[in-house]
């Protein structure tokens, strides 16, 4: 038996991260009931986001150019890399720090119990970034989680294999917590304590 209209509409809303059942039902009524200009402006601007949003073919962030803003901005540091899990993380720093470099978004984390690998996260179009030669420091900025910190230990490593500095954040950012959720205090004084990475 096929589904509802409504009930379809409940499921496409459980996409969302966070959104269970209880969570999309109340979306999905709350559009129908009170909304459905709202929900009209929402499918409109959906449907063109997916279309045209892709990524930077230097960083990896979400653009709807072939270079986001960031790249493309001749007055940031060009030494300076900063790789980060996404791009909320880079967002997160950009409105905390004082930081003028560049970014990688790697879009997520070396997870090998779910598929993600290097290939993955784009770490081939990292190091040959790297062998370039402009970047002297990668800042790596990954959470600090089991995940994030084996992802900082493999970018450090293939830093090194390029003759780049590699330094980590450090002091205030808790064990296991997102960049995104840290205040901008502590994300600041972390960003500009930053270490050297330890073999």
């Amino acid at each position: 038996m096929s589904l509802s209209l409504l009930e379809q509409l409940i499921e496409a809303l459980r996409v969302l991260p966070g959104v269970g059942q209880k969570t999309a039902q109340r979306m999905a009524y709350q559009l129908l009931e009170r909304e459905r200009e709202g929900g009209r402006r929402l499918a409109a601007i959906l449907d063109v986001a997916l279309e045209q949003i892709g990524h930077c073919t230097q960083c990896r962030d979400f653009t709807e150019s072939e270079r986001c803003a960031i790249c493309a901005n001749s007055s940031r540091d060009q030494q300076l890399l900063c790789a980060v899990e996404s791009p909320a993380d880079r967002l997160a720093i950009e409105q905390a720090t004082g930081y003028r470099g560049l970014y990688f978004i790697l879009q997520g984390r070396l997870s090998p119990l779910d598929g993600i690998g290097p290939r993955e996260l784009g770490l081939d179009a990292l190091s040959a970034r790297l062998a370039e030669g402009e970047v002297t420091e990668l800042i790596i900025a990954t959470n600090p989680t089991v995940e994030g910190e084996a992802t900082a230990h493999y970018l450090a490593q293939l830093a090194r294999q390029q003759g780049v500095h590699a330094s980590r954040l450090t002091h205030g950012v808790p064990l296991g917590g997102e960049l995104e959720y840290v205040d901008r205090g502590t994300l600041s004084h972390a960003f500009g304590t930053r270490s050297e990475m330890p073999l």
